[in-house]
């Protein structure tokens, strides 16, 4: 079974609440070497058998259509998850 990642950021334009949340968290946290963070979301996509070049169109096509709202974000990547290190 193989899995596609999606990931979706809102666009550099659009104000980012969360992510200012969370800068403004991480230095009573001990957390002062950051300074801006962006919050978005990732989508895990499940198919029979391998991942293919095929595959990964219909899930980039399913994120720019269904996965994101394209007023306000972005699609930033699309990829085979087991090519993906932790």
């Amino acid at each position: 079974m193989g899995r596609v990642v999606v990931e979706v950021m809102p666009k550099p334009e659009i104000l980012d609440p969360q992510g200012k949340a969370v800068v403004g968290a991480l230095p009573r946290l001990g957390f002062t070497q950051f300074t801006s963070v962006r919050q978005g979301k990732r989508f895990e996509l499940e198919v029979e058998g391998d991942v293919t070049p095929e595959i990964l169109a219909a899930a980039r096509q399913a994120a720019e259509t269904m996965l994101s709202n394209p007023i306000i974000e972005d699609v930033v990547a699309v990829h085979d998850a087991s090519e993906v290190s932790a």
